[in-house]
């Protein structure tokens, strides 16, 4: 299973690959619920689903309320606060990936490449304690762009100071960290254990599969124990 490539670096993405962030956003669309004192979870969730206002907008809450006709702007803004709260506090990192994380750094630079805005991702690092794992941080703000557009996994590629044959990218979505890695000639690992990517294409195809965090160690020829 182990790959033959020199590899140098070793680029991940964030939410749910180092953390179950989709169970994070639903413990946070509870207290939202329950906050608002109507309808369910499951149909909060589907509302950042829709692709309308983005995954992370708050402009989901707030259209949730109006269909539900609880909205004001003093429970949209209380609303928002709790969900932001809850959620941060609610990250949890996949078993395994502490690990994982320990031994690469022995050997690899290690980047997150990510969708969410910096400060986003920098706080999901610091409540998981993974964030000193890593050399580089690049966030969609400080490119504008989201994956699959290449143009945050390459900005990580410069700030590691290695060329895209040289890199490993891991992470849960095929259309978006597959793609991108395999547009610039990266080794692909698809981190099959965390993919809650509910309406996506399972078209493309990663050089290696991932069934679970300890898996990335084996594609890099790293025994797990």
């Amino acid at each position: 299973m182990a790959s033959n490539r020199r590899i140098k670096a070793v680029i991940f993405d964030l939410d749910n690959t180092l953390v179950d962030f989709v169970e994070a956003k639903m413990e946070a669309c509870r207290a939202v619920v329950e906050k608002a004192g109507c309808g369910d979870a499951d149909e909060l969730l589907h509302y950042f689903l829709r692709q309308r206002h983005g995954f992370e907008s708050h402009y989901n809450i707030a259209d949730y309320l109006r269909d539900k006709g609880v909205y004001s702007e003093e429970l949209y803004r209380e609303c928002c606060e709790i969900y932001e709260k809850v959620k941060l506090e609610s990250v949890r990192v996949y078993e395994g990936i502490r690990e994982v994380l320990e031994k690469l750094k022995q050997n690899y630079r290690l980047a997150v490449v990510t969708d969410a805005e910096n400060g986003h991702a920098i706080s999901r690092l610091e409540k998981a304690g993974l964030l000193n794992f890593f050399d580089v941080i690049v966030s969609a703000d400080m490119t504008g762009k989201r994956k699959p557009e290449p143009d945050s996994p390459l900005l990580a590629l410069k700030k590691l100071n290695v060329g895209p044959e040289e890199a490993a990218i891991v992470g849960d979505s095929l259309r978006r960290d597959i793609q991108a890695g395999k547009r610039l000639g990266m080794l692909t690992i698809y981190a099959a254990y965390g993919d809650r990517n509910f309406f996506e294409s399972r078209k493309e195809e990663a050089d290696f599969v991932a069934e679970k965090p300890e898996d990335i160690l084996k594609v890099l020829d790293f025994d797990f124990q």
